[in-house]
């Protein structure tokens, strides 16, 4: 690769003491273009991680993570302690210390190969975000894409990155075979605010416009307006207007919830309340004091000022998936049995045909033994 000469050695102070002590990093690298950032290059051995559910018709969610680590540099993001397993803080190392699955696609060819695999959805986008920036240089998410599709798999995708629009050709081709569910996460339609408080992301009026550009593709695109951060993006001025801004774009669907702060995260995000709005300090602390989520009554009060909006701006409330937190696959409401009771996305791709059936053949693929008819309702 051309960052050769930019290669840290593992042993040195300022090369990644966790990974050090593991046998699949292959180097760790920065580069002029992303300054102050270091990724390390890792082997995964593994692609595809599994969920654990609550049970029902769905009782466990698969998602793949091609990075670790998230340039996007979200105060909030619920994700930052899972930066801990290697030695490293959920705060500056999250932002800054960037681990790379450069051999994710060849993993998940082969795991997707597995006569064992079931063709459940596949989630991306529910750690940490496939399209951050190191996505441009890397480009793990074509092969990704070409995995799942090539193997018959549904997936959705999450993400706050502009560069999803590179891979639209790919991702309407693999929709001719594949349920592909799409979803751009803006919460903050203030700049200045989301400068601030997500301040490695792309504008929010580059993140519309990609919502746009999925919606020319003939794909839908729904839109995550969250988290919802009290006292500043939870007034009816502010609401009314990101929805009105995600109908103009062409999203078919809003999702919201409330700003959630587990630990780890809470204390970052403190430091930046601290900084940039000292005043709300006072009130975060009796709102959060006793757990991650906001309090039910603030909750319910939530829900009573915007789904009234999002009638108003005939927008559908989206569904999001109770397991890996992604936009909801659509290929979990295609597939019921003769009890009407809805299961999972069976297996589709015939032994030894060599080739991935079309979406239509997924969600109608048979399960032997188990009854399964496919509906479209």
């Amino acid at each position: 690769m051309r960052w050769s000469g930019q290669e840290l050695s593992v042993d040195e102070p300022s090369a990644l003491p966790g990974l050090a002590r593991l046998n699949n990093l292959v180097r760790s690298v920065r580069t002029p273009d992303f300054a102050g950032i270091t990724f390390h290059e890792v082997l995964a051995k593994s692609a595809l991680n599994r969920i654990p559910g609550g049970g029902g018709p769905m009782p466990f969610g698969w998602t793949i993570n091609p990075y670790r680590g998230c340039s996007h540099a979200c105060v909030y993001c619920f994700a930052r302690p899972t930066h801990t397993y290697l030695d490293l803080d959920s705060g500056k190392d999250f932002d800054n210390e960037i681990i790379v699955k450069v051999n994710v696609a060849e993993v998940l060819r082969k795991e997707l190969a597995k006569p064992s695999w079931g063709h459940h959805p596949v989630a991306l986008g529910t750690n940490t975000d496939p399209y951050q920036r190191a996505e441009g240089r890397y480009s793990l998410m074509p092969g990704i894409i070409d995995a799942l599709a090539d193997s018959g798999t549904p997936f959705s995708i999450l993400t706050k990155g502009s560069l999803l629009r590179r891979d639209l050709d790919r991702l309407a081709d693999a929709a001719r075979r594949v349920p592909v569910d799409l979803a751009m996460s803006i919460a903050v339609y203030d700049d200045e605010l989301q400068q601030s408080i997500e301040p490695g992301t792309p504008t929010t009026k580059a993140r519309l416009a990609t919502v746009t550009a999925v919606r020319e593709h003939g794909l839908d695109c729904s839109v995550f307006l969250m988290p919802i951060i009290p006292y500043l993006t939870d007034t009816r001025a502010h609401l009314d207007e990101a929805l009105r801004q995600a109908k103009e774009a062409g999203a078919t669907s809003v999702l919201y919830s409330a700003l959630h702060l587990k630990p780890g995260v809470k204390e970052w995000f403190y430091l930046w309340l601290g900084q940039e709005h000292p005043e709300l300090l006072p009130p975060y602390r009796q709102m959060y004091g006793r757990g991650t989520y906001a309090p039910q009554e603030y909750r319910r009060w939530l829900a009573g000022r915007i789904k009234p909006l999002i009638r108003a701006h005939g927008l559908q409330r989206g569904e999001e998936d109770p397991v890996t937190g992604g936009v909801r696959s659509t290929a979990l409401g295609m597939l019921r049995d003769d009890e009407g009771e809805r299961r999972t996305v069976g297996s589709a791709v015939r032994a030894g045909s060599g080739e991935a059936p079309d979406a239509a053949a997924v969600v109608s693929a048979s399960l032997t033994g188990l009854g399964v008819q496919p509906t479209l309702f």
